[in-house]
């Protein structure tokens, strides 16, 4: 049976599934229910000087019959006084001392807040430390969270602050609302940072009540931008921790967040080096108990690859992702129908004919029965008519040797750019 352990930065757990700092971290009594279910760690729910929330608070969007697509909060950090979430962090490690347990901390940008609040928690048992420079809403309003996590320096500062009081690993959580996410992480590291994590949410508004046109949520008839996460955000998640991972400059293990729901996103998340992950909508959509499943689902994994741990797996597919400019122009793939599991619904031949290239005909054997058929040499392997295809195994994508040696854009450019100085240099 496959190790499913983890070492993040010196953080250790006996799984790589830890609980997100959110609602579901808000207290050692589901702190330490979410540890009898099986998850591995807890990233405590942000402590610094607790503050109101507001009621009504989360919405959600769903999508093609999904109730949970995507979701939007307005909470902010821990309402609960930092003494009571400090004993409560103290009772729940001596009860689980083999999970990690993480303090995530927010404080102005500060030297002194960030030495106070750290000193104050050093003594509870915490294996490290989340700062959490990516909260979108209400707390950005007071210069915190996304606020500081937007100003490379801030990050810098605040990290390096963090790390003269902290004995433990500093993890430092990034925001997805910037440009280029690595400008950050670099900060981070330059800061001192032992890990990052990412994405903490996207900024958004669930939706609008088209009968009573108030937001959604709405407090009193007034709304506010929230923090969207979910299986909507994966994609973007997995693309920032894909980009940190093949940066040189940013060395340090990643803890992947944003759109986790089971173990095969879990493996998605390693492969593109992803040390962990923390989940938290599944959670909070599912219960505690769906860990059971993804705990099981990823040692099978494992297990049917011949790979005895799961930190093996971590990055192994960084090296296949890169820029535009470096993919083989000369590499093809085309379209090819299986009629006889084709249900002749057309969807592919709408979506070809009215938003690609034209390259599925309507034709009819001589019986009469219609079918389809690909024009194999007018099709450029786009892939739509496979991904609208309701039917596993109606349509392949058939990779087509080519004459050509690879070839990339990049190559191309050079190519051409060297023929150009020869060409100057003959006339010259």
């Amino acid at each position: 049976m496959a190790d499913l352990s983890i070492d993040l930065a010196g953080i250790k757990s006996p799984n790589p599934f830890w609980l997100a700092s959110a609602p579901p971290t808000n207290s050692g009594y589901q702190v330490q229910r979410a540890f009898e279910a099986g998850w591995g760690g807890a990233v405590w729910k942000t402590l610094g000087d607790p503050i109101l929330n507001v009621s009504s608070r989360f919405a959600a969007v769903g999508f093609n019959g999904q109730r949970v697509a995507g979701f939007n909060n307005i909470e902010l950090i821990t309402d609960r006084p930092l003494e009571v979430n400090l004993k409560e962090i103290y009772e729940t490690k001596k009860r689980f001392p083999d999970h990690a347990i993480i303090a995530s901390v927010m404080v102005e940008p500060h030297q002194d807040k960030w030495h106070e609040i750290i000193k104050r928690i050093e003594d509870v048992g915490v294996d490290g430390y989340e700062l959490n420079f990516g909260c979108p809403h209400g707390m950005a309003e007071r210069g915190m969270g996304a606020a500081s996590g937007q100003v490379p320096e801030l990050v810098e500062k605040q990290t390096y602050w963090a790390k003269e009081a902290a004995s433990k690993p500093v993890i430092v959580k990034l925001t997805p609302n910037i440009t280029d996410i690595t400008v950050t992480a670099e900060a981070a590291i330059r800061g001192g940072a032992d890990a990052i994590s990412m994405i903490n949410t996207i900024n958004s508004l669930a939706g609008v009540d088209i009968h009573s046109w108030n937001t959604i949520p709405h407090v009193g008839g007034k709304g506010a931008h929230g923090g969207y996460c979910g299986p909507a955000v994966k994609p973007i998640a997995l693309n920032m921790v894909a980009e940190c991972a093949r940066n040189p400059l940013i060395n340090v293990p990643i803890s992947g967040i944003g759109g986790i729901s089971n173990w095969q996103d879990t493996v998605e998340f390693l492969l593109m080096g992803s040390t962990g992950v923390q989940i938290c909508t599944a959670a909070m959509h599912h219960g505690f108990r769906i860990v059971e499943d993804m705990i099981d689902g990823l040692s099978n994994y494992l297990d049917e690859k011949g790979i005895s741990s799961v930190m093996d797996i971590v990055g192994k597919s960084v090296p296949r992702y890169s820029d535009w400019g470096n993919l083989d122009l000369n590499y093809k793939v085309v379209a090819r129908i299986n009629n006889d599991v084709c249900i002749n619904c057309n969807k592919c031949h709408i979506a070809c004919e009215d938003t690609s290239h034209q390259c599925i005909d309507m034709l009819k054997d001589p019986s009469g029965s219609s079918f389809l058929r690909v024009r194999e040499e007018d099709c450029v392997g786009c892939n739509l008519c496979s991904i609208v295809c309701p039917v596993d195994g109606a349509i392949d994508m058939i990779e087509l040797t080519s004459d050509l040696p690879p070839m990339t854009w990049n190559e191309r450019q050079a190519f051409l750019g060297n023929i150009g100085n020869e060409s100057v240099d003959f006339v010259k």
